[in-house]
């Protein structure tokens, strides 16, 4: 009977949370792990009411294949259960997940069909056991890693979430952990005694019944309402359900090999069981709201400890906080904060819109986001009336004591979620003489009221969190600002340069229809054309510098021959006197065609600085551990306030017909080569730039 409720109320869970939640990824997994749950119970139900070993073996064989889906089915729901950000653990874990499917099968596979070997009753007591082949063996220990994984995925869940969102998952998690903690003991105990007794059936079925009377009181008590949880990606990181699971098996594996060395205890299994409830009764006894506040409570009465150690709560906020650069996140971290800290189970922050005409939604322990869209407040004059005694008296203050008109919003916002929670107080946040937002409070545990260092130390973490949001909006409008610059200043360069070019195309096509029967106008004409393209082509080609990432692929260089290199490219020069000053110089691991491009850009620089009268002297060299390339010349040189401002930024030229891309270009190359580039130069005397690499590259990666 127990097999059977089970089954029916687990597979009626399933139908509902298909039915009602039917386009959600995360309730389409949580149905399909009811329906293998309802199916495991129902199976076993069958094999307990059949009348012969061959209807067992052929249920058993039927639940084995069931339950293999189990641990990759639930492990998914795990990572999605609650979550906002679950298709970032989705990515993550997909390996795992394939594992979880597949090992099962490939067990199968490499070792046979014979997941039972056989099945045999107790000569006395008339008990069933089931004996595992290997595949089935295989099967339980997927099982037991799958559901250690499934139990630190719930529990990294719970420990994220706080306030109302912690009260609504935690009979379903409860519920969860019921079913994958007692799959945890008969899998240890089926790989134990390599196989599967009756009594251990008996006690998954019964588990399954619990776990899905505990979840369908969570769905009803909550009537199927979201929740909205960013948990950290490290799970393994402080995870309590890996360290009880390391210690009940350590100390199973102790006892077992104790009790077969004094000759056995048939009643080891059952003893086996009341130990992992101890310690799951005792982890579930610490972490509850109530027990962690009575022990505060009576320390605090008993030692005359203060309420709150200001020290820690400011460590802990501030290494929270500290390096958020967004406001969605710092809320977050904000209300989860002021949740552990107050013990509240209601903490919302809500932000003023840009234009300070009403609030949104930041975060909250207790809302959805879809639900706070619907509770957002109205622009009227409530709201203007609201921000601007939020901006008079920025201290805590009672709402449901406060008789103004712009109240009433502001309560709605914030809806009552347990009739004794407490008094619902508004903290607002004010920076600089601005309202950023406000942060709204409720549902204490047991109701206990706000003291005055309670209410102390909620304006000084409201203060921190509004400073904060105001130097992130600040950075952000600066952001913007320095992108809309940087996007004025290449439109600029784009209109300049195309603007010539389609004059030049423009001009021809008006003579087009005059001139066509003109040989020397078609020729001129194609000429006009092809620079055109060809001006075009290259302003795209150096554009495109600036969207690609630097790749380098290094080998063992001689510069000198950088240097020949890039000479014989540029054709000796054509016009103007180029001095060779090389040296022996030990090679670098670095790459040659991109300091060929660094090399090949000075050189034209230098000839553009000569205007066609001149000298250029380019020459290598070693000193202090640095190899270096140099090229100098006697041309126009450069003033110190366009090379202190603007020599390597991008768009920075002093050319005519420049882009300001090279030298901003070649920087990135040297750079990434742990080098430096070095320059010199006088107005009207000539410029030197010098290229250094660590002579100490060769042989680094």
């Amino acid at each position: 009977m127990i097999s059977f409720a089970g089954a029916v109320l687990c597979a009626g869970l399933a139908v509902a949370a298909l039915w009602v939640k039917r386009r959600s990824l995360p309730w389409l997994l949580f149905g399909l792990g009811m329906l293998l749950l309802a199916a495991d119970s129902a199976l076993t139900g069958l094999t307990f009411g059949a009348i012969s070993t061959e209807q067992v073996l052929l249920w058993q064989k039927v639940r084995l294949r069931v339950v293999a889906l189990l641990p990759g089915t639930w492990l998914a729901f795990s990572l999605c259960y609650s979550r906002g950000n679950f298709r970032e653990f989705l990515k993550q874990w997909r390996l795992l997940l394939r594992i979880a499917y597949a090992a099962p099968v490939a067990a199968r596979c490499a070792f046979g069909s014979g997941l039972i070997r056989n099945v045999s009753y107790d000569a006395v007591t008339q008990e069933l056991f089931i004996s595992l082949g290997m595949p089935g063996k295989i099967l339980n220990l997927v099982l037991l890693v799958g559901s250690v994984m499934i139990l630190m995925n719930f529990e990294r869940t719970f420990r994220s979430a706080v306030g109302v969102m912690r009260w609504r998952i935690k009979y379903f998690v409860l519920g969860a952990g019921v079913v994958f903690g007692t799959k945890l003991y008969v899998s240890s105990q089926a790989l134990l005694y390599s196989g599967v007794h009756g009594i251990l059936l008996q006690i998954n079925v019964a588990a399954i019944l619990l776990a899905g009377l505990l979840i369908a009181y969570s769905l009803l008590r909550t009537k199927l309402g979201e929740s909205e949880i960013y948990p950290s990606h490290k799970v393994l990181q402080h995870s309590m359900t890996a360290l009880l699971a390391g210690i009940y098996l350590a100390c199973v594996g102790v006892f077992a090999n104790l009790v077969a060395r004094l000759g056995g205890d048939p009643s080891f299994p059952v003893k086996a069981l009341l130990l992992m409830v101890m310690i799951v009764g005792l982890t579930v006894v610490v972490l509850s709201d109530r027990v962690q506040q009575r022990i505060k409570v009576f320390v605090s009465r008993n030692f005359r400890r203060p309420v709150h150690d200001y020290r820690k709560v400011w460590s802990a906020f501030t290494e929270r906080t500290g390096l958020i650069i967004e406001p969605a996140e710092l809320c977050r971290a904000a209300v989860k904060s002021i949740s552990e800290t107050f013990e509240l189970l209601s903490v919302s922050i809500w932000l003023v819109r840009e234009h300070g005409t009403g609030l949104h939604f930041g975060a909250s322990t207790s809302l959805t986001e879809q639900k706070a869209e619907d509770l957002v407040l109205e622009r009227d004059g409530a709201g203007d009336g609201l921000l601007e005694a939020l901006r008079e008296s920025p201290v805590p203050f009672d709402m449901d004591l406060c008789r103004e008109k712009w109240i009433e919003p502001l309560k709605n916002l914030n809806p009552d979620h347990f009739q004794k929670g407490g008094r619902r107080v508004c903290v607002p946040l004010v920076s600089g003489g601005e309202v950023v937002g406000l942060i709204t409070v409720a549902d204490r545990v047991s109701g206990r009221p706000f003291s005055l260092e309670d209410l102390d130390l909620l304006k000084c973490i409201g203060d921190q969190v509004a400073g904060s949001l105001r130097n992130i909006q600040l950075s952000q409008a600066l952001m913007q600002n320095k992108e809309l610059q940087a996007f004025q200043t290449m439109s600029a360069f784009f209109v300049h340069d195309l603007k010539n070019t389609a004059s030049t195309l423009s001009l021809m096509l008006q003579n087009l229809s005059a001139h066509f029967g003109d040989p020397a106008f078609r020729e001129d004409c194609l000429r006009g054309l092809s620079r055109s393209v060809g001006h075009i082509t290259d302003l795209i080609k150096r554009l495109a510098l600036l969207r690609h990432e630097l790749e380098l692929k290094k080998t063992e260089t001689d510069l000198n021959n950088v240097v020949t290199a890039a000479l014989n490219e540029l054709e000796g020069m054509t016009g103007l006197a180029v001095v060779k000053e090389l040296q022996p110089v030990p090679k670098v691991l670095a790459d040659a065609e991109q300091l060929g491009k660094v090399l090949t850009n000075l050189l034209l620089n230098a000839r553009e600085a000569l205007n066609g009268n001149g000298q250029i002297r380019v020459g290598t060299g070693q000193e202090n551990g640095s190899v270096f390339v140099w090229v100098a010349d006697n041309g126009c040189g450069m003033a110190p306030e366009f090379m202190r401002r603007s020599l390597f930024r991008p768009f920075q030229t002093t050319k005519k017909s420049g882009l300001g891309i090279g030298m901003f270009h070649s920087k990135a190359i040297v750079e990434a080569h742990q080098g430096r580039i070095e320059v010199e130069s006088r107005v009207g005397e000539g410029t030197t730039f010098r290229v250094l690499l660590p002579a100490g590259a060769l042989g680094k990666s």
